[in-house]
């Protein structure tokens, strides 16, 4: 049977491909996100399907070559998107496979386009948030005064929060790094009571028989109280508790990210602003402001988590743009 085909039976439905359960079941050894197991596994069915179900141990470079190109040529996919759908391709091939692959000769890869990032002035921030309510409003606040990513502050834990040191320490952020950022001091007292309220619900989740959350790797085997314990709760929990798609364990998860999404997009409009602003455009603004206040541009680096500063000095163009502060001659006139 090859790969792209399923064993049927009445009245079940259709079974997954015996490669690509390997390959899921090779992805949770390795630790690797749900996130980024459902792209994988997305892009490798795409794979299979690309070539008519042919099994991919059939398959090497030529084919890879081929689909890649496809995505690019015809699809027009960006280049971050091409590249995602390489490295699970890479995964399936060295991972699951054991079958290195060799140069990728001829492919054709997708333009990457260099975009300044969207930036919101700081009255324009005050104006979407605005326009944000309860725990929405403090949490994009925060997003906006720290820098953090949306993932990031979504999977904030308690412990992580240090009100002493007026800090914020962001683990196995992107690149699995950890890093140090501000706490501001004008959010506390807000962030405080949220805790209060937050933690009244993890109470009340124990005292139901629930009350542990989501450790990752091996922590939940290795400290068996901790996922009951408070200092290891989400600062941001979800409304309600619900399964998680792994092990099927009923437990109170954080906040979805699509919530928070949809919550800005609308604030965004309501503000009446014309711009394709997102959540992470409050990072950028968070970057633009503070490096317009003065800052050097290596503290804005390590306070962003970026591996290299050429990532950070985007910010530096955003600060320059409208002719880099030259006069313009017509306003001369």
């Amino acid at each position: 049977m090859s790969a792209g085909e399923e064993e049927t039976s009445e009245g079940q439905e259709a079974r997954e491909p015996k490669l690509l359960e390997r390959a899921r079941a090779r992805m949770r050894a390795k630790h690797l996100s749900l996130r980024t197991e459902r792209a994988y596994l997305g892009w490798m069915r795409r794979y299979i399907l690309f070539h008519g179900k042919r099994h991919p141990a059939e398959m090497g470079e030529v084919e890879i070559n081929a689909f890649l190109t496809h995505l690019a040529v015809k699809r027009q996919i960006s280049a971050s998107t091409q590249t995602q759908a390489l490295c699970a391709l890479l995964y399936l091939y060295r991972e699951i496979l054991d079958k290195p692959v060799g140069e990728l000769e001829g492919l054709i890869r997708a333009r990457r386009r260099r975009r300044l990032p969207v930036v919101l002035t700081r009255e324009e921030v005050r104006r979407v948030l605005s326009h944000v309510e309860g725990t929405e409003r403090l949490f994009l606040t925060l997003l906006y005064g720290t820098g953090l990513r949306l993932m990031e502050g979504l999977r904030l834990r308690v412990k992580d929060v240090d009100f002493a040191e007026n800090q914020i320490t962001v683990r196995d952020g992107k690149g699995a790094k950890d890093r140090v950022t501000m706490l501001p001091v004008s959010i506390q007292d807000d962030l405080r009571r949220h805790l209060r309220e937050v933690e009244r619900l993890h109470k009340k989740d124990l005292g139901e028989g629930f009350g542990k959350v989501y450790l990752p790797y091996a922590l939940a085997r290795k400290y068996p109280s901790a996922a009951s314990e408070w200092a290891w709760q989400y600062v941001f929990p979800a409304a309600g508790r619900s399964r998680d798609p792994r092990s099927g364990v009923e437990r109170r998860h954080h906040l979805p990210e699509q919530s928070i999404q949809r919550s800005f997009r609308r604030a965004v409009q309501r503000a009446g602003l014309a711009k394709a602003a997102t959540c992470h455009s409050l990072r950028h603004s968070f970057a633009t402001h503070i490096l317009g206040n003065g800052y050097d541009i290596r503290t804005v680096q390590e306070l962003l988590g970026h591996r290299s500063v050429k990532t950070t000095m985007i910010y530096t163009h955003v600060l320059n743009r409208g002719g880099r502060g030259v006069q313009s001659p017509l306003d001369l006139l």
